[in-house]
C-alpha cells in the first residue's frame, strides 16, 4: 500500500497544480472579456508633426537564414517612416552562405538612401541576446523594434506602435503574431491555435490588470532607455526576451500591448523544427523561474494578485511535467481504483483534470471566437480543432518535459535557431531544407513506447475490476495516444 499511497500523492499534486493554472486561465478570460469592452485611450505621438516624430532603429537578428533573408530585407525595406527617423541593423551571426548573399543585398538597399547596416560580430557569445546587446551599443534610435527573421510586417507598423510611447512610463509595446502559413497542415494550424490563445486570452488578460506580461522575442519595441535602466540583453537563459521583461517591469516599466496590430509570420511547417522552438521555449521559462520567481516575490512594488499571476506565468512550462506525471500515472491509478474499494469516493473528488479541461475549453472559445467569429459551424470547428490541439500538445509532453526538467537543473545548452522555410503551400517542398537535422532523438523512441502504453490503457479500460470494465479514462488515454502517437510518426517521417 506505500506504493499506491505515493503514486495517490504524486498525482494528486499534478492534477491540483493543473487544476490552479486552469483557474488563471478563467482569471485571464474575465480580465480579457473585461477589457475588450473597455476602449482606453492613450497619449500618443501627432506624426502630422515632425517634431514630434521620433528616430526609431529597425534590429534583425539573424543567423543562417539562407531562405527568407531576401524576403525579411525587401519586407523591411518597405516601411512606412520618414527614412531620416529611420535606421535597419541586420544583426547577423550567420556562418554560412547568407552572410554573402545578406551583404550584397544590403548594399543594394544602401544605393535607395535606406539607413540600413550590416552588424557582425566575431563570435557568437550570448546567441540572440549578445546580438541585439551588440547592435544596442551603436543603435542611432531612441526606440528599438525588433523583428526575427521569418516575420513580415505591414508597412504601418512603425505608425501603428510608436506613437503609444508618447506616455513616458511605457517601456514595450509588443504586437499580435499573425499566421502566414496556418493550414499549411495539422501541425501549423495546432500550432496557430496555441499562439492565438497566448496572444488573446493571456496577453491581453494580464496586461489589462497590469500583471507582468513578456516581450515575445519580435514583433515589438522597446524604448531604448528601458532596456538600459533593466540591465541590458542578458544570455544566460534560453528565452532573453522573457527575462528582460521581467527585469523592466521589476523598474517600474509599463508594457502596451496591442491586440489589434497583427503581425504576420510564418510558423514551423516539419516536426523538428516545431520541436526545436518548444523545446527553447519550455526550456528557457523554467530557467526564467529560476531567475526571477524570488525577485518578483520579495519586490514591494508588485501585488498580490500580480506575484501569483507572475509565478504561474514563469511556471507556464512546468504544466507539461504535471501533464506527462499525471498521464503516465494514471493507469495505475485505475487499476488501484479498482482495487481498493474504500478509495472510489476519492477518485470522484480527484476528477480536477475534468474540470480543468473544461475550463481550458471554454477560455479558448472566447479567443478563438475573437478572432475567426462565433455561430454553430464555427464552434463545431473549434470542438475539434480543440481536442486536436490538446492531443498533440499532451504527445509534446515528454519532449517539453525534459526541456522543463534542464531548466529547473541549471544544465546549460546552445540557442538552437527554428529553421525558417519561406513555405506557403502544400506544393512547396521542405525536405531539401540544409538547416533540418537528419538525427532521430532518443526522445523520439520514448514517444512511441507512450503511445503504446497509452494503447495498453485503452485495453485496461475493458478489463479492470469485476464490474465489467471502467471507461472513465479512456478518453483521455485516446487523446495521449493519439498525440504521442503523431508525435513519433511525424518525428520518423520528418527524417525520411
Amino acid at each position: 500500500m506505500i506504493l499506491e499511497s505515493i503514486i495517490i500523492v504524486i498525482y494528486s499534486v499534478a492534477l491540483l497544480l493543473i487544476f490552479m493554472y486552469a483557474l488563471a486561465q478563467l482569471n485571464l478570460l474575465f480580465n480579457y472579456l473585461k477589457a475588450r469592452k473597455n476602449h482606453k485611450t492613450c497619449p500618443t505621438f501627432n506624426f502630422l508633426k515632425a517634431e514630434e516624430i521620433p528616430l526609431v532603429t529597425i534590429q534583425l537578428p539573424v543567423y543562417n537564414e539562407l531562405y527568407v533573408m531576401e524576403r525579411l530585407l525587401d519586407n523591411i525595406a518597405e516601411i512606412d517612416y520618414p527614412k531620416d527617423k529611420l535606421e535597419i541593423q541586420v544583426l547577423d551571426d550567420s556562418t554560412d552562405e547568407s552572410f554573402e548573399a545578406t551583404a550584397k543585398h544590403i548594399q543594394k538597399l544602401q544605393k535607395t538612401d535606406l539607413d540600413i547596416q550590416h552588424v557582425t560580430r566575431t563570435n557568437r557569445s550570448g546567441f540572440k541576446a549578445g546580438a541585439l546587446k551588440e547592435g544596442l551599443k551603436t543603435a542611432k534610435g531612441e526606440y528599438i523594434a525588433i523583428f526575427d527573421a521569418d516575420f513580415l510586417p505591414k508597412k504601418n507598423w512603425l505608425k501603428n506602435t510608436i506613437p503609444y510611447f508618447k506616455d513616458s512610463k511605457i517601456g514595450v509595446v509588443q504586437t499580435r503574431w499573425g499566421h502566414l502559413n496556418r493550414n499549411y497542415s495539422i501541425l501549423t494550424r495546432v500550432q496557430a491555435f496555441a499562439l492565438d490563445a497566448h496572444f488573446t486570452l493571456e496577453q491581453v488578460g494580464r496586461n489589462s490588470k497590469g500583471h507582468f506580461i513578456n516581450f515575445n522575442g519580435t514583433a515589438g519595441v522597446w524604448r531604448k532607455a528601458c532596456i538600459l535602466d533593466a540591465g541590458n540583453w542578458e544570455g544566460d537563459t534560453l528565452t532573453e526576451d522573457l527575462d528582460l521583461s521581467y527585469r523592466a517591469q521589476l523598474k517600474n516599466w509599463k508594457f502596451k500591448y496591442l491586440e489589434a496590430v497583427e503581425t504576420p509570420a510564418e510558423l514551423p511547417v516539419v516536426i523538428s523544427a516545431a520541436r526545436s522552438q518548444q523545446f527553447r521555449w519550455n526550456k528557457g521559462g523554467a530557467e526564467n523561474f529560476q531567475k526571477m520567481a524570488w525577485r518578483v516575490f520579495k519586490s514591494e512594488d508588485v501585488t498580490f494578485k500580480t506575484k501569483i499571476h507572475s509565478f504561474l506565468h514563469l511556471l507556464n512550462s512546468t504544466m507539461f511535467l504535471n501533464i506527462l506525471i499525471v498521464a503516465i500515472l494514471s493507469i495505475p491509478m485505475l487499476y488501484i481504483k479498482n482495487e481498493y474499494e474504500h478509495l472510489k469516493v476519492y477518485f470522484y473528488v480527484m476528477s480536477f483534470f475534468v474540470i480543468s479541461t473544461a475550463i481550458f475549453f471554454i477560455c479558448y472559445w472566447f479567443t478563438y471566437k475573437a478572432i475567426y467569429g462565433g455561430g454553430f459551424k464555427r464552434f463545431f470547428k473549434y470542438s475539434a480543432m480543440f481536442f486536436t490541439f490538446f492531443s498533440i500538445a499532451m504527445g509534446f509532453s515528454l519532449h517539453n518535459s525534459i526541456a522543463v526538467l534542464e531548466g529547473h537543473f541549471g544544465k546549460k545548452s546552445e540557442f538552437i535557431r527554428t529553421p525558417k522555410f519561406n513555405i506557403g503551400s502544400l506544393k512547396e517542398g521542405w525536405k531539401s531544407n540544409k538547416y533540418l537535422t537528419k538525427n532521430i532523438s532518443t526522445n523520439v523512441i520514448f514517444e512511441g513506447i507512450l503511445m503504446l502504453y497509452f494503447a495498453f490503457g485503452m485495453y485496461s479500460a475493458f478489463v479492470v475490476g469485476d464490474q465489467g470494465g471502467d471507461f472513465g479514462l479512456f478518453p483521455f488515454h485516446l487523446m495521449l495516444f493519439l498525440g504521442f502517437g503523431f508525435v513519433f510518426f511525424k518525428s520518423l517521417t520528418s527524417k525520411v
